[in-house]
């Protein structure tokens, strides 16, 4: 789109102050004139502007330099032969020709964190190991990739997980070369910048269990969820989010697009059966703009900084009510005594008011009475799960261990044997999480498995559940 002619004087003029030379009403009116031919009438009382507003030179906002120059332009008094300062319309003025674009180095600007220091793109490309232009391929500028076929051009590979009687969710799984890139920024650019302590979702020390243990013997526990909540991070809170970590725009803008993705028309037109259509409506729409794959490396992190003004906001409403607020990705937990339940509606705003959106089919209220449970954890009087659950995996593994993988419902797994197999380990060590010994106990069965047994007869009985160990709340 071609840019209007004061904003491309005005983009001119920053890149001219921002360029090598003092900071000075000689340095920046010298500059100008470099820039721009012939040189405005205007300049000087720009340039006054400038340094009032700018003590410093602003080399990692130059975007926000340029938009400033143009309304301060605007707002300066017009000066021309017979203009009267009551008529409605000024007089135009001819727009200077842009003589020449004075190279500017951008610089990092304030930051709390010791973050990986990218002054430039050329720095950017350094920490990455790769040119700039695959970088700019990877980060999509121009959303060809939205437009492209399923194939080897596309940056993601896409596929549906269809979740019965709730909204599909689509997978998106960043291609080898593009996920390394993306590790590299999380240790080095994400991983230094804290998330509220009130998130306890993929955060080093912290756990669905820590987040549990907050709510432990409350008198009442609100649980409530966001909806498509990758999905609902947009590329314009990346962007901010990097921003306030001092990295300068060109630089943010770059890392963004690393980072985010939009979903293929293909696959929106092939989104699967589920949930309400108002819920789908949501899901695709967030879906179709610039957002947080669910499958990148830098996702989880990216949304819990995303987040912290929500977090923050929560968590002092929570406190004024006396309750005690955390989340574990888009799981919202409050719990306190009778009388938290009330929160729920302003909460609800408050999501509202930062982006984000309530499911309200799952949001629940749960008495001192009830099972509370938290991101599965039930917290009436000390940390458990749920009883059945625990047998229920038991019962697989003891199969599994006297009869092979195939009785360990491997069919569930389309017979892939090394699936079911991290599948179970995984289910082990969320129990191991919670009850230690148990889940000792049960590493042992999943041990004791041959994992390529010969089938077991026909029409010999499976052990059902185990009802031989003491129960849990």
């Amino acid at each position: 789109m071609k840019q209007p002619p004061e904003q491309r004087t005005a983009r001119a003029l920053a890149t001219a102050f921002l360029a090598d030379g003092p900071w000075t009403v000689e340095g920046l009116t010298a500059r100008g004139r470099r820039a721009l031919d012939p040189a405005p009438d205007w300049l000087p009382a720009l340039v006054a502007a400038a340094l009032a507003a700018w003590r410093e030179p602003p080399r990692d906002s130059p975007g926000e330099f340029a938009r400033y120059l143009r309304a301060a332009r605007d707002a300066l008094p017009v000066e021309a032969p017979g203009y009267d300062d009551e008529e409605d319309v000024p007089p135009a003025v001819p727009e200077p020709r842009v003589r020449a674009w004075l190279p500017t180095a951008t610089r990092m600007g304030r930051t709390r964190w010791p973050v990986h220091p990218l002054h430039d793109l050329a720095d950017v490309a350094e920490l990455l190991s790769t040119d700039l232009d695959h970088l700019r391929w990877y980060a999509d500028p121009l959303d060809r990739q939205r437009t492209e076929p399923s194939g080897h051009l596309q940056l993601y590979r896409r596929h549906w997980l269809t979740r019965p009687g709730r909204v599909p969710r689509l997978v998106e799984v960043p291609t080898p070369r593009l996920r390394r890139v993306q590790r590299v920024l999380l240790d080095a650019v994400l991983a230094p910048v804290p998330p509220h302590p009130a998130a306890h979702g993929f955060v080093a020390g912290r756990s669905a269990l820590t987040g549990a243990r907050q709510h432990v013997g409350a008198d009442q526990v609100l649980t409530m969820d966001l909806a498509a909540f990758f999905a609902t991070v947009r590329s314009g809170r990346v962007f901010a989010t990097l921003r306030s970590a001092g990295y300068p725009e060109p630089v943010a803008a770059l890392l963004t697009g690393l980072c985010t993705t939009r979903a293929t028309r293909d696959d929106l037109a092939t989104m699967p059966a589920g949930g309400t259509p108002a819920a789908r409506d949501h899901l695709r729409a967030a879906l179709a703009l610039p957002h947080l794959p669910q499958g990148a490396p830098t996702s989880p992190q990216l949304a819990n900084l995303a987040a912290h003004r929500l977090d923050r906001r929560l968590a002092g409403l929570a406190g004024a009510a006396g309750a005690v607020y955390t989340r574990y990705a888009d799981d919202l937990t409050f719990s306190g005594r009778r009388g938290t339940a009330g929160l729920r509606d302003r909460v609800a705003a408050v999501v509202a008011e930062e982006g984000f959106a309530v499911q309200r089919s799952k949001t629940r209220i749960r008495g001192r009475g009830a099972r509370q449970t938290v991101t599965g954890i039930v917290v009436n009087d000390r940390t458990s799960l749920p009883r059945a659950e625990l047998d229920a995996l038991r019962a697989r593994l003891t199969n599994a261990a006297r009869r092979g993988p195939s009785a360990g419902d491997l069919a569930a797994f389309d017979g892939d044997p090394h699936a079911l197999r991290r599948h179970l380990a995984g289910r082990v060590a969320w129990v191991t999480q919670v009850h230690p010994a148990r889940g000792q106990r049960l590493a042992e069965l999943l041990a004791a498995v041959d994992w390529a047994p010969p089938v077991p007869p026909p029409g010999e009985p499976l052990v059902e559940a185990a009802r031989d160990e003491p129960t849990d709340r």
